[in-house]
């Protein structure tokens, strides 16, 4: 015969198990409904997302794409896109996916707080550069517009992502397409780097590392069918095509100065002096607004007074005050010579 105490203590047991199971809103249950849930959307509005920059770059989207980039077999992206046209958001048509105005509209709601958290992290966050693409995937399918709003509001407002694309705005507006390939232009030809495709993750680290990022002024050297070599303010480059695809420029055409010579900081001899063009993009955050506290703004007077034993840090005066910058620093930031090399 079994105890009382110990049927209670199995009765008592049983129950809470059952409630952990099935509790409506903190169950196991509602827990995996929940995460179910999340998931699905997540992959919509991937889904989404890679709809809208297929059509943003006027290339036809299928189920083959988007299997690709939410790394699942066809079948279930098929399942994907039959819930997605049962929501109304895409149709389906012989020669690819399109979506709807209200597809549209969700993929750029999506978009927006993507590239509004990257910005975020690229301007007010020690994140590295690498990594803003992962951390803003996660943000994206959380933020609600409300919140996007506000942090867009906190940063004034900012059209551009830190990898160049346009921000769309709360109304769901975004500009044209007006980028050409790095490697469509001539040799010779002066452009600006308005945009660095962020994907795949591992080109995009070898563009990183390259010290390469929108702002960037380049000079074609050479182009042939296996690299482009070309000048990066005042640093000469040779990339393979599978990284060139991901660098996007727009021309100077006749605009472009062909007198004008841009270098960095470290490159200044003791006792030579200089006027400061800018800071490099890549220079963010917390670092961009101390090398501007102490005077760092285009127009502004250096001089290298005295470099150290070992040459780094360098001693610079700037607006009557001494500064020390490491070579790190002042690689990142720009001055500006004349067509005979004087400043």
């Amino acid at each position: 015969m079994i105890d009382p105490i110990t049927a209670l203590t199995y009765l008592a047991l049983s129950v809470v198990g059952l409630v952990a199971i099935f509790w409506p809103r903190y169950g196991l249950v509602a827990r995996w409904r929940r995460h179910d849930e999340h998931s699905h959307r997540v992959m919509i509005e991937d889904s989404l997302k890679h709809l809208h920059d297929y059509e943003y770059r006027k290339l036809s989207c299928t189920i083959q794409s988007i299997a690709g980039v939410l790394a699942i077999p066809a079948d279930k992206a098929t399942i994907v896109v039959e819930r997605m046209e049962a929501k109304g958001l895409l149709k389906s048509y012989p020669d690819g996916l399109q979506l709807t105005p209200d597809g549209r509209s969700y993929a750029l709601r999506v978009i927006r707080v993507h590239r509004l958290w990257e910005r975020y992290l690229a301007d007010e966050t020690s994140v590295p550069e690498i990594a803003w693409h992962k951390e803003a995937e996660l943000k994206e399918h959380r933020m609600t517009p409300d919140e996007a709003e506000v942090l867009s509001r906190q940063m004034g407002h900012p059209r551009f992502d830190p990898h160049g694309d346009p921000i769309p705005t709360s109304a769901g507006e975004i500009p044209a397409l007006n980028w050409i390939p790095l490697n469509s232009l001539k040799n010779g030809e002066i452009a600006q780097i308005v945009h660095i495709e962020d994907e795949p993750q591992a080109v995009y680290a070898q563009l990183v590392a390259q010290g390469l990022y929108p702002g960037m002024q380049v000079r074609v050297i050479d182009v042939s069918s296996d690299r482009i070599r070309f000048e990066a303010d005042g640093e000469e480059c040779v990339l393979a095509p599978v990284f060139i695809s991901n660098i996007s420029v727009v021309p100077f055409g006749k605009h472009a100065d062909p007198h004008l010579s841009f270098v960095t900081l470290s490159s200044l001899e003791q006792g030579g002096e200089a006027r400061v063009l800018g800071i490099a993009r890549s220079c963010r955050g917390q670092q961009r607004r101390r090398l501007m506290d102490l005077g760092v703004v285009p127009g502004s007077r250096i001089t290298a007074v005295l470099e150290s034993i070992s040459g780094d840090p360098v001693a610079y005066t700037i607006r009557g005050a001494t500064i020390a910058l490491r070579k790190q620093q002042s690689n990142m930031i720009y001055i500006e010579k004349n067509k005979d090399g004087i400043p």
